[in-house]
């Protein structure tokens, strides 16, 4: 039995995806199957003529259309122009890198600015094939830190 001043806790599923090394079929099919209800695009910068499927207008369209999924961009969940330049651009640690992006987050206090019911059934965009050394995964990794481990991740 439950008390009424008890606090319920509940998980929150939360999926994280990459379009880098991947067709498009793929890509939008590992979404679909997923039963993801909306992508929350966490890239510095979403209109780039290289993302090709993934450029950010068209992938709103292709998402609405394909899944009836949708898009929106998140950039307070992305680093700072500087912060990529020094990991991309000039070959920096991933180590730097995730101490500096880790304390971006903590700094812009995400955790209070969203809720874990805003990323249910969300998916985190970036370019990155593999979580492994990519920015979406440190989201969730802070996120569930502040609050308490309640997203339920998957790596798409």
């Amino acid at each position: 039995m439950r008390l009424s001043s008890e606090k319920v806790y509940t998980s929150e599923k939360v999926y994280t995806i990459g379009f880098t090394q991947t067709t498009a079929e793929n890509f939008f099919e590992r979404l679909r199957k997923s039963g993801v209800k909306k992508v929350l695009d966490v890239r510095l910068h979403n209109t780039s003529q290289l993302a090709g499927f993934a450029k950010g207008g068209d992938l709103s369209y292709f998402l609405r259309q394909i899944g009836d999924i949708e898009y929106a961009h998140y950039a307070i969940l992305a680093p700072t122009e500087s912060m990529l330049n020094t990991y991309k651009k000039q070959k920096g640690e991933w180590a730097d890198y995730q101490t500096s992006f880790l304390a971006l987050m903590e700094e812009r206090q995400v955790e209070k600015r969203l809720g874990p019911e805003t990323l249910d059934g969300a998916c985190l965009l970036c370019s990155e094939a593999t979580p492994h050394h990519c920015h979406r995964r440190l989201i969730c990794d802070y996120l569930n830190c502040k609050w308490g481990g309640r997203l339920m991740v998957q790596h798409l």
